[in-house]
């Protein structure tokens, strides 16, 4: 991100209630077009200690900001009740224009989205973050907290993987993890979207993802080899063992639901604590399991965050929005 880009984005931070935690994410970040990046909305996430009371704050300084009809009818608390009981926990405001640029931002209280990172409750902020974002303030170590959350995904992507595949193969595979189900995808974004992800965003993907990379060659879970392409062939064990140790990283909610379906048995383990161990078949019964879930877990929070975006946003500017969602869809299906 350009340091002029990054001044701006703070300028318009400091027009509104203080926040926790700012990141920015998507087309403008790092633009595939770079002579589109004028006309980008700017993507955001605001994390905040208590909601309800940062959006009565924000009504008084940004009223505008916000659909009229949740204004009138309740306010902050109108406005945090729709993200939570049927959104899944984020407001947003999209078409924020502010100096010349156009910003969407999401407010979620922060210990939501430490949890979603952490559990894969909802798998909605949470797959966001295991993408390319920038951070433009963190008050509470939230990227320290992200490499749990990516770690997992990482392990999770494996999973999915074959025996062999490319660096741009893994990532590609990491990014599709939170689209799976995802009802826009059918509709409302481009059908392209994560080659056009990976292939603008690989440099930024490859910081994120190297220590995870480097930990699993170390366990001899993969193996890098060098090949007539630019980017190493990465080979990764598909044996039950490996397949264990990949399922272990996954988050807890994740693994328990997982033990639902599959069963569990009692094991000693090193510390002499007996733990319940899910029963694996083989690699690609526990894939299919942990996608079966991540499948359901899109496709829920997706339908719930379309909703709730639609009665946030309020008529017209949610038909702008989706208006505009759904112009890229098409031109991406033509």
């Amino acid at each position: 991100m350009e340091n002029h880009d990054k001044a701006q984005l703070l300028s318009f931070l400091k027009t509104l209630p203080p926040v926790e935690f700012c990141c920015v994410y998507g087309s403008s970040l790092h633009p595939n077009n770079p002579g589109s990046a004028k006309s980008t909305m700017v993507d955001c996430i605001l994390g905040v200690s208590n909601p309800r009371q940062w959006h009565s704050e924000n009504l008084t300084l940004n009223n505008d900001h916000y659909s009229s009809w949740m204004v009138l009818l309740g306010g902050a608390r109108l406005i945090t009740d729709v993200a939570d009981e049927i959104g899944v926990g984020v407001h947003f405001n999209p078409f924020v224009s502010w100096n010349d640029k156009m910003f969407k931002y999401g407010v979620v209280c922060m210990h939501d989205l430490v949890q979603d990172m952490l559990n894969w409750e909802r798998f909605y902020l949470s797959g966001r973050l295991q993408k390319p974002v920038h951070v433009l303030l963190d008050n509470l170590d939230i990227a320290n907290v992200n490499s749990v959350n990516l770690r997992a995904a990482m392990s999770a992507a494996l999973l999915l993987l074959p025996s062999k595949f490319t660096e741009e193969e893994l990532y590609a595979k990491i990014c599709s993890l939170s689209y799976m189900g995802d009802l826009r995808m059918l509709f409302a974004e481009d059908r392209n979207k994560v080659k056009k992800i990976v292939q603008g965003q690989f440099e930024l993907f490859r910081p994120m993802y190297k220590p995870f990379i480097e930990e699993y060659e170390t366990k001899e879970l993969l193996r890098r080899s060098l090949s007539g392409n630019t980017q190493p062939i990465i080979s990764q064990d598909g044996g039950l063992l490996a397949a264990r140790s990949l399922v272990s990283s996954l988050p807890q909610m994740v693994r328990s639901q997982m033990g639902m379906k599959l069963g569990e048995k009692k094991v000693l383990c090193d510390s002499g604590r007996v733990i319940q161990e899910i029963v694996i078949g083989s690699k690609d019964e526990a894939a299919k399991c942990m996608q079966t879930i991540l499948r359901r877990k899109v496709m829920v929070s997706s339908a719930r965050q379309a909703v709730s975006g639609l009665l946030a946003a309020g008529g017209i500017t949610a038909m702008r929005y989706l208006g505009a969602k759904m112009s890229k869809a098409w031109k991406s299906w033509r």
